[in-house]
């Protein structure tokens, strides 16, 4: 009986380094999302969009209190915590399951230099905290408006709205 190999051409040893570190690094972020999902802790969704005047994330907070959360610009970087706490009106042992998630989380941004760190706006609604990040005039986009004179072309740019 024949056994066959697999060819791999111009394969080299860093290559089986490489696919063995890939491996690892998988297993070991499985056991680390175990271990946060058995202590916990959660993490909340984030959607970030842009744009014109403005940089927005939207985060997914519900059963979090305003006085639980905390919201910090440091330097560029946008630093929001808070905490879920588990309400026990109910005895512990007369659960049959909870899903839900419960504890403290943290999650930073780093911001790009077009935003405008002094004028950040902070909601909540629905579960969803909404934080908007306006940008700085000079990196907001132009509009370039192309004259045509008699013999000379000027070039006009202002601020477009």
């Amino acid at each position: 009986m024949t056994t066959m190999t697999r060819f791999v051409p111009l394969r080299t040893p860093f290559e089986d380094v490489a696919g063995l570190q890939k491996r690892l690094n998988s297993i070991f972020n499985d056991f680390a999302g175990s271990v946060e999902a058995s202590s916990g802790g959660f993490t909340p969704a984030v959607d970030v969009y842009e744009d014109a005047d403005s940089l927005v994330l939207k985060l997914e907070v519900p059963g979090v209190k305003q006085e639980d959360l905390d919201i910090r610009l440091e330097n560029q970087t946008l630093v929001i915590k808070g905490e879920r706490k588990f309400e026990q009106t109910e005895k512990a042992e007369n659960f049959h399951r909870i899903e839900r998630r419960f504890g403290s989380f943290v999650r930073s941004f780093t911001l790009p230099q077009t935003v405008n760190t002094e004028d950040v706006r902070a909601s909540a609604d629905a579960g969803v905290l909404t934080i908007s990040l306006p940008k700085k005039a000079e990196a907001q986009p132009k509009q370039i408006k192309v004259q045509v004179g008699s013999g000379a072309k000027q070039v006009e740019a202002q601020t477009a709205k």
